[in-house]
């Protein structure tokens, strides 16, 4: 049994599964290379009648993680961000994003919360940078909850299909609301420069 089916089944025999869901998401979001969705979608499938609290509890994990990535980034980025992107190897990923980040710090956080790219990245940049607060947790609400509630949707729609679908289609699922998004801001771009 991997690693992920060991934590879905440790979350559905407990009393406590949505608290656990939620500290798991925080972890993911800060430092946890096993993406929660692993774990979500399974445990979704499981509790059809809880599907949008497991969303929801996923998504508010996710959102206190990124508070604490951002405070790293703000606070701490020269001794314990740095060693957060070592580790996730990650550096050259912060380096490409900084940029993009300094041009549009909101588009770049929801760009980067739907693709495959690690979410750590635009944590410690808004935190690096000052970013607004406030337009911080929009953005990751609105990048993550595409994701975990349109996962909800899917498994809501295709049931056990939607594991296999998700398993098959994540990468080209994250680089296709890439596209989208950055279509987006390329159009914001050119007409606010008109």
């Amino acid at each position: 049994m991997n690693r992920a089916s060991a934590w879905t089944q440790r979350l559905l025999d407990s009393p406590y599964g949505l608290v656990w869901l939620g500290l798991l998401s925080a972890a993911e979001t800060t430092v946890l290379p096993i993406p929660i969705e692993l774990i979500m979608v399974p445990y979704m499938l499981a509790r059809p009648r809880r599907l949008w609290w497991i969303a929801a509890v996923t998504l508010g994990g996710c959102i206190a993680g990124s508070l604490i990535g951002y405070a790293v980034g703000f606070f701490l980025f020269d001794t314990i961000g740095q060693t957060v992107l070592g580790w996730l190897e990650a550096e050259q990923a912060y380096a490409s994003f900084e940029q993009s980040f300094s041009n549009n710090g909101f588009l770049a956080i929801l760009t980067i919360g739907v693709t495959p790219v690690p979410f750590q990245v635009a944590l410690l940049a808004a935190g690096i940078a000052g970013y607004s607060l406030p337009l911080f947790v929009v953005a990751v609400g609105l990048a993550r909850g595409l994701r975990y509630f349109g996962l909800a949707v899917l498994v809501w729609w295709l049931g056990e299909r939607a594991l296999r679908l998700w398993r098959r289609h994540a990468l080209a699922t994250g680089m296709f609301a890439f596209v989208v998004i950055a279509a987006i801001f390329v159009a914001m771009r050119w007409l606010g420069g008109r």
